[in-house]
C-alpha cells in the first residue's frame, strides 16, 4: 500500500505512459488490489483493477454458495450493492477522458452469470474500470491516490464488508424459487409460468424496468392456473402454466398479446425482487424466431420450409448473402433447432405472413407445384411430433392457425382467457378451405461443419475482435449484426460472443471437424468447467463479460458472412 503510494507521488506530473509503473499488486490492509492492466492515454478504455477480498471476513457463508445457482446470485448482489455505492458515494475526480470513472459491470433486471464479481472457497475479487487521472496527457498523481486510497476502500467497505445476511437469504431464496419453478416445468410437461400478479408491461420501449402506475396484474384463467410449491413460501404459487405444444395468444391491437410474448422472451432468464417479472419463468431453450431480411445464411438445409426455388436453384444446400423474410426466417428455425432450441417464439407482427400461412382461395389461385414455401401452420405439428420443439404464436389475424392449436389464450385488456374451446368450435363451423402441405414429417436436420477459414479475426497485421455495444461485433474485417437477436439483453453477452469466437479462433477449434452443435456443447463444457473468464485475452482481469445462452452464441456464429460450413 505505501508502495503505491510513493508510485504515485512520484510520477505526479509526468507523461501519461509513466502510469505503467503502477502495475501489479499491493496489499491493503482489508483486500489485495491489483491493478492488471493500465489505459495508455486518458481517453483510451478506462485501466483494469481488482480487489481481492478475503471471503472469511465477509458474511458469505459455504451455505449461500453451495450451488451453481445461489454463487451466481450472490455473486450478482454484490454487484448490485457496488454499482450502487458507486453512484451513490463516490464523487468522480476532474481531469482529461475518462479520468476519475470508477465502475463495475452492473446487472439489469436479468439475473447472468458474468465475471464482474466472482467468489471463491477463500476471496471475493471484484472487478473494476478506473480512469487514471490525468490533466491533458500528464499524470494527477494526487487525484489517483483520492481513488485508490479513499473512494475505492470506501465502496468495497460499505458494498462488501457491509453485506449483511439478511440481504443473502432473501437473494438466494428468490434463486432457489425459481430454480423450483424451472425444475417443476420440466418434470411434469410444461414450457411456461406467469404468476399471478405479475406486472409485465415495461415503463417504455426502451427501458427494462417494470412499468409503475396503470399496468394490470397479470392474472391467470381459472382453467390454466396452476400451483407449484416453492421453498420459502407456505402457500404454493399460483399461475398460468403454458403447457407442451402448441399455443397461440390472440386478441385486438394494443391488448397485450406482445407484451405477454416479450415477457415470456425474457422469462429464459431470472428476474430480480420486485422485476414485476421475477416469477415469469421460461423454458430455457425458447427462442424468439423472426424474419430477417438481408442476413447471410450458410449452407442450411431450409427444404423441411422451402423447396427448389425458380430456375432450379435448391435449398438442401442453401447459402445467400441476402436472404429474402421467408428464406432467413426459415433459416433461423432449422437453425435453432441445429442449436438445441426447445421453443419457438414467434410474433405474426414480425414474421414473414407467406412462411406463416397460405391459404385456401390462395392455394386454389397458386398451384402448389409454383409455390416452394411449405407455410408454418403445416410443420408446426410436425415439429412438435418428430423433434419435441413446442411454438407458442402471437397471432392477429391467422384464424386457420385455430386446427392445429393445443390452447388459445385471448387477451382483452391484458386480461387472459382460456378460449381454446370457443376457437375449435369457430374452426369446425367455419372451415378454412385449405390443404395441408409439405408431407407426413417435418423433415430431416442436416448437422454443418463450420469450415477454418469461418473464423479470420485479422485486421491488416493484426487481430481485431471488439463487440461495439449490444448488436454490432467487429470480427476481422466483418461487422457482426446481431440486432434482430431480441433475447441478448446484455452488452457484456455480446462481449462475451466475440470473445468465445475469437477462442474458438485462437485455439484451432474449427479445424477439428467438429459440427455446430458439438462446438456449441464444447464452449458450454469450458464455461462450466474453466469459468466464463477463460475466454477473456486479459491476464489475470477477465473483462467485463456475462454469459449468454448457447442459442445466441450459435445465431452471432450463423449471421458472420466469412462463415463456411461443410
Amino acid at each position: 500500500m505505501d508502495r503505491l503510494k510513493q508510485l504515485l507521488r512520484r510520477i505526479d506530473q509526468k507523461g501519461y505512459k509513466a502510469y505503467k509503473t503502477i502495475e501489479g499488486r499491493y496489499s491493503f490492509p482489508k483486500y489485495t488490489l491489483s491493478i492488471d492492466h493500465v489505459q495508455g492515454d486518458p481517453f483510451a478504455e478506462p485501466s483494469k483493477v481488482r480487489v481481492i477480498v478475503p471471503r472469511e471476513k465477509t458474511a458469505l457463508a459455504e451455505e449461500w454458495t453451495n450451488t451453481k445457482i445461489r454463487k451466481i446470485r450472490c455473486e450478482d448482489l454484490l454487484a448490485r450493492r457496488v454499482h450502487a455505492e458507486l453512484r451513490q458515494g463516490v464523487s468522480r475526480v476532474r481531469g482529461s477522458g475518462k479520468s476519475g470513472i470508477v465502475s463495475i459491470d452492473a446487472p439489469n433486471q436479468k439475473v447472468l452469470e458474468r465475471t464482474a464479481v466472482q467468489i471463491g472457497s477463500d476471496s471475493v475479487t471484484v472487478c473494476l474500470s478506473v480512469g487514471l487521472p490525468a490533466s491533458g496527457r500528464r499524470i494527477l498523481g494526487r487525484e489517483a491516490e483520492t481513488i485508490f486510497f479513499e473512494q475505492i476502500p470506501k465502496v468495497i467497505d460499505r458494498a462488501v464488508y457491509g453485506l449483511r445476511e439478511e440481504e443473502i437469504r432473501s437473494a438466494v431464496r428468490l434463486a432457489d424459487q425459481q430454480q423450483a419453478i424451472r425444475q417443476y416445468l420440466k418434470e411434469n410437461g410444461l414450457v411456461a409460468f406467469v404468476a399471478n400478479g405479475s406486472i409485465l408491461p415495461r415503463e417504455s420501449g426502451i427501458s427494462d424496468k417494470p412499468l409503475k402506475k396503470g399496468a394490470v396484474p397479470f392474472q391467470s384463467p381459472p382453467e390454466l392456473e396452476i400451483a407449484i410449491p416453492v421453498p420459502g413460501r407456505e402457500e404454493p404459487l399460483k399461475g398460468m402454466g403454458i403447457r407442451k405444444g402448441i399455443t397461440l395468444i390472440v386478441g385486438g391491437g394494443y391488448h397485450g398479446k406482445s407484451t405477454l410474448l416479450k415477457a415470456l422472451e425474457h422469462g429464459v432468464y431470472d428476474h430480480v425482487a420486485g422485476d414485476g417479472r421475477e416469477y415469469v419463468i421460461t423454458d430455457s431453450g425458447a427462442v424468439k424466431i423472426r424474419a430477417e431480411d438481408g442476413r447471410s445464411v450458410a449452407n442450411v438445409d431450409i427444404s423441411p420450409l422451402i423447396g427448389t426455388l425458380p430456375h432450379g436453384k435448391e435449398t438442401v444446400h442453401f447459402s445467400t448473402e441476402n436472404a429474402s423474410g421467408s428464406t432467413s426466417q426459415a433459416a433461423n428455425m432449422i437453425e435453432m433447432v441445429e442449436a438445441g432450441a426447445t421453443v419457438f417464439l414467434i410474433d405474426e407482427d414480425t414474421s414473414a405472413t407467406n412462411l406463416l400461412i397460405r391459404d385456401g382461395r390462395m392455394q386454389e389461385l397458386v398451384a402448389k407445384r409454383s409455390e416452394p414455401i411449405t407455410p408454418f401452420i403445416d410443420k408446426a405439428r410436425q415439429l412438435f411430433d418428430d423433434y419435441g420443439i413446442s411454438s407458442i404464436l402471437v397471432v392477429g389475424g391467422l384464424g386457420d392457425y385455430f386446427e392445429i392449436a393445443d390452447c388459445v389464450i385471448k387477451l382483452e385488456e391484458y386480461v387472459p382467457a382460456d378460449v381454446t374451446a370457443e376457437a375449435k368450435k369457430i374452426a369446425a363451423a367455419m372451415p378454412s378451405g385449405r390443404k395441408a402441405e409439405g408431407g407426413a414429417s417435418f423433415g430431416s436436420i442436416r448437422e454443418r461443419i463450420p469450415l477454418p477459414e469461418s473464423l479470420n479475426s485479422m485486421k491488416g497485421k493484426k487481430p481485431k475482435v471488439t463487440a461495439r455495444g449490444r448488436y454490432v461485433i467487429q470480427y476481422g474485417q466483418t461487422d457482426l449484426l446481431l440486432q434482430a437477436l431480441e433475447q441478448l439483453v446484455d452488452d457484456s453477452q455480446t462481449r462475451a460472443i466475440a470473445a468465445a469466437l475469437y477462442y474458438m479462433e485462437r485455439n484451432g477449434w474449427l479445424s477439428k471437424g467438429k459440427t455446430i452443435r458439438e462446438l456449441l456443447d464444447a464452449m458450454e463444457e469450458q464455461w462450466d468447467r474453466a469459468g466464463l473468464g477463460s475466454i477473456s485475452t486479459r491476464k489475470g482481469h477477465p473483462g467485463e463479460l456475462a454469459r449468454p445462452r448457447r442459442l445466441e452464441l450459435a445465431a452471432a456464429l450463423n449471421r458472420l458472412r466469412t462463415l463456411r460450413c461443410g
